[in-house]
């Protein structure tokens, strides 16, 4: 077992799990110290492509922004995001986790359940390839947003879904926007760590989309908390160099780079 995610799965009912979102290297680099996964999400579609959802990220997208932060994470877990369509059956799934290892090398897979593909995810696992499952509210799947395990049925539906994902091999699974009294009794139940985002503080770890926590998606739900306003930020330094451009402040001598002297 890759020493990463055993160091995961110790942390149950012990010392919580911190993960984030990146897209980039500059990001991953910064988050690399302080978390414990990095999240390469299909979150980009909203965050970085302007998409209402999900579902227009490509293999090639994810490939190629996984790229970009497996150069920021050394200590971290990678996990990435299958992107929707490319788990579709066991072969294409096989397939597609197969060549996002090889071109990328991450730790580990991300997978949105949608209540029949537990098979797919015990074929990815019997080849040794470490699936994170994800249960709730699954964009990929689920068009309307709501909280789930509002009742006893509901529940006992969540926590059926959820041991049958663990069963299959996942070592971690993401509880997206369960009730708490339904997130506390699935971490309570699983052997396997549970990654809230909007479940509670009952799961054994949490996950935000970073651009959201940073204050600069545009996107906040009640279960993000902005951790600072990074839009004003941005645009208050945006807003000097404008100035300073026009007013001929910008660039200095001490900005100016000394090429070869020459005299005409």
């Amino acid at each position: 077992m890759n020493k990463k995610i055993k160091k995961i799965i110790l942390k149950k009912n012990k010392s919580k799990i911190v993960s984030l979102t990146a897209y980039s290297k500059s990001i991953a680099k910064i988050l690399d110290d302080h978390v414990d996964i990095v999240l390469v999400g299909d979150s980009m579609a909203n965050v970085l492509y302007g998409h209402k959802n999900t579902h227009h990220i490509s293999m090639n997208n994810i490939i190629q922004h996984t790229e970009s932060v497996k150069k920021g994470t050394k200590k971290s877990l990678l996990v990435v995001d299958m992107p929707k369509g490319s788990y579709d059956n066991e072969k294409k799934a096989l397939k597609n986790v197969k060549k996002i290892f090889s071109d990328v090398r991450c730790d580990a897979i991300k997978i949105e359940s949608n209540k029949k593909n537990f098979n797919i995810i015990q074929a990815i696992t019997k080849k040794n390839i470490p699936v994170m499952g994800h249960i709730g509210y699954t964009p990929q799947f689920k068009k309307k947003f709501r909280i789930e395990g509002q009742s006893s049925i509901e529940i006992s539906k969540l926590i059926k879904e959820a041991k049958t994902i663990e069963k299959a091999g996942a070592f971690a699974i993401v509880l997206e926007c369960l009730s708490p009294l339904s997130a506390k009794i699935i971490t309570k139940e699983l052997k396997i760590p549970t990654i809230g985002i909007g479940s509670s503080a009952y799961c054994d770890g949490q996950i935000l989309v970073t651009d959201d926590m940073l204050g600069i998606s545009g996107f906040y739900p009640k279960f993000v908390k902005k951790y600072v306003n990074l839009n004003r930020v941005i645009e208050k330094a945006v807003k000097k160099y404008t100035s300073e451009v026009k007013l001929k402040k910008f660039p200095t001598k001490k900005n100016s780079l000394n090429g070869t002297k020459y005299r005409k």
